[in-house]
C-alpha cells in the first residue's frame, strides 16, 4: 500500500500518508526504529515505484476521503525507510501539488548534503529533519548509519538547506536513555538547532516497541531538561511523547486539559495555578493526577514543572 490515511498527527492535522519506500530500505538502522533493523542498508538514490504508480495511488485516496468528507491538510511522504532515496520525490511532489494539498516530508536528513536532494525537497511546504545527535559516537551508536556517512557532512547539508528552505522547517530529536540524554549533548543539539532557526524543534521519545529492547525512552527529567535547554537557546520546543489526547482543545475538563498541555510542553508551577484558578480548580486535581501516575513533578534550575508521565 503507497497511499494511506488519512490519519490524525499532531504536526500536520489530518495527514494522508505516502509509502514510496518499500520495507525496509534505510540509511539509518536506528536503535528506536518501530519497523525494526534495516533489512536493506542504502545510501543511493534509485526508482523504488513508478511516478505513475504513486500519483495514481495518491490521488485515488484523496478522492476517496473527499467523496466521504473527509479533511486532508497534508499529502506525507512518511515510509517504512528514508524517503530521500527515492530519486524520483520531487517529481512526485511537483505531480501532488496540482491537488492543491501542503506537502510534507518526514526525513532522517541522512541524505540533505546532496545537491539534488535539497532541490527535490525545496518543493514540499513542510519538512522533519532528524536531529538525534552532533557528536559522531553518540550519533553512530544511536542512528547506526550507512558506513559511507559522514555526520560534519550532513550538518552541513542540514545547515545549507535551512537557508534555502521557504517552508516550514522543522526538526525532531528522539532521546534514548543512556545515550543521547545527558546534558553535554543536548547543549551541543540547541547549539546546532539554534542556527537553524526551525519553525519548531520536537522532542521524541520511543512510543511503540524499539529495533532494540534495551533502547528504551529518557526520563521525564531529562526530557525536561532538553526542554527547557532548547527553550533557553529561544528554539521553539514542543514533545512527540505519546499522549493519545486532544492536545489542542479547551475541554473544559481541567483534568483533560492539563495532560494534554503538558503532553506538549511542561508547566511552570504558577503556570498550572493560574490555569486551576480559570477553572475554578484546586490543588488537589494536580495531587491526584500525580497519585495516579498521570502527571509528574519535575525540577529545573530551581524551579518546578509540571509534565505528562511517560
Amino acid at each position: 500500500m503507497i497511499a494511506f490515511g488519512p490519519v490524525p498527527s499532531r504536526r500536520l492535522g489530518h495527514s494522508l500518508g505516502i509509502n514510496n519506500i518499500p520495507p525496509k530500505f534505510c540509511t539509518y538502522s536506528c536503535v528506536y526504529c518501530q519497523i525494526g533493523r534495516t533489512i536493506n542498508m542504502e545510501n543511493e538514490r534509485r526508482e523504488f515505484y513508478k511516478i505513475e504508480k504513486i500519483i495514481e495511488d495518491v490521488e485515488k485516496k484523496v478522492k476517496e476521503a473527499r467523496k466521504r468528507g473527509e479533511k486532508i491538510d497534508h499529502l506525507t511522504f512518511v515510509p517504512d525507510g528514508e524517503p530521500a532515496l527515492d530519486i524520483n520525490i520531487g517529481k512526485e511532489i511537483g505531480f501532488l501539488k496540482n491537488l492543491g494539498i501542503k506537502i510534507a516530508v518526514i526525513t532522517n536528513g541522512s541524505l540533505i548534503w546532496k545537491r539534488d536532494v535539497q532541490n527535490d525537497l525545496c518543493k514540499a511546504d513542510w519538512v522533519s529533519l532528524k536531529v538525534d545527535a552532533v557528536s559522531k559516537e553518540i550519533w553512530q551508536r544511536i542512528d547506526r548509519p550507512h558506513k559511507s556517512l559522514d555526520l560534519e557532512e550532513i550538518l552541513e547539508g542540514i545547515a545549507e538547506f535551512s537557508k534555502i528552505f521557504k517552508g516550514e522547517l522543522t526538526t525532531e530529536t528522539m532521546l534514548i536513555k543512556g545515550i543521547n540524554d545527558k546534558y553535554e549533548e543536548i547543549k551541543k543539539i540547541a547549539s546546532f538547532l539554534e542556527k537553524l532557526k526551525p519553525y519548531k524543534s520536537y522532542i521524541s521519545i520511543p512510543t511503540r516497541p524499539p529495533a532494540e529492547k534495551w533502547a528504551v525512552p529518557a526520563n521525564e527529567h531529562n526530557i525536561n531538561m532538553a526542554f527547557q535547554v532548547f527553550n533557553e537557546r529561544d528554539i521553539d520546543a514542543e514533545y512527540l511523547i505519546g499522549y493519545e489526547g486532544n492536545a489542542f482543545a479547551f475541554t473544559g475538563n481541567i483534568e483533560e486539559d492539563l495532560l494534554s498541555i503538558t503532553s506538549v510542553h511542561p508547566m511552570r508551577e504558577e503556570g498550572v495555578k493560574e490555569l486551576l484558578k480559570k477553572a475554578d480548580a484546586d490543588w488537589g486535581v494536580v495531587e491526584k493526577l500525580i497519585r495516579e501516575s498521570k502527571l509528574m513533578e519535575v525540577e529545573y534550575q530551581g524551579k518546578k514543572y509540571y509534565m505528562r508521565k511517560i
